[in-house]
């Protein structure tokens, strides 16, 4: 909690001691590495903690490369990035608390999300708690969550730095200062939020999947190649990037969990496409294997 200048006190010399914001991220893969990175761009002190050192080392060098790549511009970037890495710290321990924001962001597995946000609700009390699912249940999460009027969707897209957009997804039980707390969070991290009510795969996901497996479909079935199957829509309708290449960057693997997700809870217009199957079984996953629809340098 902030305080206000002590009578006679300076108010610029308060906001100068003022100490800064403060941020757990929970799990370092692409998308923890990219919400840590914005959080120290804008100034908050954050802390992700990883399962492992081996997988906090490869965190760590995420990030590093996400600030150098932000910081090219600048005369001296080595130094520019590492003033920013000051705010960031990257191991195995989570800090005792209290913070003001955590955000869970590990693989899209509620059996494993559950127990971990059990976990830190009990840690982090006082809190804003996300977590940064593109399709699970919030409501769902929510009922092993104390208190879980705090609780919210905090759905950053991929790559974080570069991308406007954040979604913030209500619950059953989010309350109205969670959300506006959420919103103002966006605010700080210079994104555009929108507010949508937890349904299966919330508005961004729903619809870029519908899109991305209808894309798939008509590369099984021939009717164009990837290339040209992108640049249709790249091209004529002017969006920045392909279907096949999006699910590339997201993942084959990812995608594919959605889309059972999906066609579980909404029906058989999201099956998975076979051709989607065959690709992740023959671990042709995307960039992050060099391999999907696209080639990828590594």
């Amino acid at each position: 909690m902030t305080t206000g200048a002590s009578e006679g006190e300076n108010p610029s010399e308060a906001e100068e001691v003022r100490p800064p914001a403060t941020a757990v991220v929970i799990g370092g893969g692409t998308m923890g590495a990219g919400i840590a990175q914005v959080l120290a761009q804008s100034g908050v002190a954050v802390t992700v903690a990883e399962s492992s050192p081996e997988a906090a080392e490869a965190a760590l060098a995420r990030i590093i490369e996400g600030l150098r790549r932000a910081h090219r511009t600048y005369d001296d970037p080595e130094a520019a990035a590492a003033a920013v890495g000051e705010r960031l710290s990257v191991g195995t321990e989570r800090p005792p608390g209290p913070v003001d924001l955590v955000v869970e962001a590990v693989p899209e597995i509620m059996n494993l999300k559950m127990p971990l946000l059990a976990e830190l609700s009990r840690q982090y009390t006082g809190c804003l708690l996300g977590s940064n699912t593109s399709s699970l249940s919030i409501t769902e999460m929510a009922q092993v969550v104390e208190r879980p009027e705090r609780f919210c969707g905090l759905h950053f897209f991929n790559p974080v730095p570069r991308s406007e957009l954040i979604e913030i997804v209500t619950g059953e039980h989010t309350g109205d200062d969670t959300v506006a707390a959420a919103v103002a969070w966006a605010g700080r991290l210079s994104k555009t939020p929108i507010v949508v009510r937890d349904s299966p795969g919330f508005a961004t996901s729903r619809l870029g999947l519908a899109l991305g497996l209808e894309a798939i479909r008509m590369l099984e079935s021939a009717v164009a190649s990837a290339d040209d199957i992108d640049r249709a829509m790249t091209l004529g309708y002017k969006h920045p990037i392909g279907p096949l290449a999006l699910t590339d960057l997201v993942g084959l693997d990812v995608r594919l969990g959605i889309a059972e997700y999906l066609a579980s809870t909404l029906g058989e217009r999201f099956e998975p496409p076979q051709l989607l199957r065959d690709m992740v079984a023959a671990g042709k996953l995307g960039k992050k294997t060099g391999e999907g629809f696209h080639r990828w340098d590594s």
